[in-house]
């Protein structure tokens, strides 16, 4: 019988943090620096005591296994990623969204887009992104009632979709959304004490969560899309996986469509079918 005082009794070896930090980036395009050592080690842990193994090294070998790729594989992604949102979060893209993007195409009626409008949440994490997009979303109805929209959400992490599937919340986590669209957009736990609130049926509806590797070669997505989000994802990518993706995302989009990326993040020296139009908002050049 192992205990906890077994477990964990040997450092990660920089042998086989090599080892892990290659597999992470052939799986996930992730990097793991040196100086991320540490980290790994406190995410890998995890694993190894859920599996009753001693050391890193174990753990290793069965993970490249037939059996640790079909059993484990899915466990070892959801502890190495990172995921971390908010509602909200990058209020600049939101606005563009709400105040140009979408009166741009409505201009005219919205003749040209009798079909639905179509938003991708690339590495959607917990899902408040997806969930914001579609507040903007019905917020923009409520002006124009024969808009039609659809959000799609996906991202590497099963643990973390199943979170966004859910819609449950801290409350605390809504210090950035407006009185109104909390009242109208979120419901309170009736549990004592409960301070959990969770997004409204009417909106958890209108999000289609599924996982996806952003490592494909080919994205098995249902439709193109009119916008895609994908924020403070590829800045994890070195320069080769990053123009890999978006060039994956332009074939996903529209005639003319949009590319909302993180703050830290810009396509300059990559090459790819965007041009620049805002600060990280990019959109596929029309084809000559």
């Amino acid at each position: 019988m192992i205990n906890d005082k077994d477990i964990y009794c040997y450092e990660l070896s920089n042998a086989y943090f090599s080892k892990f930090s290659s597999f992470i980036y052939k799986e996930c395009g992730i990097n793991y620096p040196p100086d991320k050592k540490i980290l790994l080690e406190g995410r890998l842990r995890r694993r190894i005591k859920a599996l009753n193994m001693l050391e890193y090294e174990e753990y290793y070998n069965y993970l490249i296994s037939p059996g640790g790729i079909e059993n484990e594989l899915i466990f070892f992604i959801n502890v190495v990623t990172t995921n971390k949102t908010d509602f909200f979060r990058e209020p600049a893209h939101f606005n563009y969204l709400k105040d140009n993007l979408l009166p741009q195409l409505y201009a005219d009626g919205g003749s040209r887009y009798r079909s639905s409008f179509s938003t991708w949440s690339a590495g959607c994490s917990s899902g408040e992104e997806p969930y914001t997009l579609a507040i903007v979303m019905e917020e923009f109805k409520r002006q124009y009632s024969s808009f039609n929209y659809e959000v799609f959400a996906s991202d590497i992490s099963s643990d973390v979709l199943h979170c966004a599937v859910k819609g449950v919340y801290p409350e605390d986590s809504l210090v950035d959304v407006d009185i109104s669209f909390k009242k109208k957009y979120f419901l309170k736990s009736k549990a004592p004490g409960s301070r959990l609130v969770r997004v409204v049926p009417e909106l958890r509806d209108r999000i289609n969560f599924f996982r996806l590797n952003l490592m494909d070669k080919v994205y098995n997505v249902p439709k193109k899309f009119n916008v895609i989000f994908c924020r403070n994802v590829i800045i994890y990518f070195d320069k080769k996986t990053q123009e890999e993706v978006l060039n994956r995302f332009a074939s996903n989009l529209l005639p003319d469509g949009y590319l909302f990326l993180g703050h830290s993040e810009t396509i300059t020296g990559l090459n790819t079918p965007f041009t620049r139009i805002s600060s990280t908002i990019y959109q596929l050049k029309q084809r000559v």
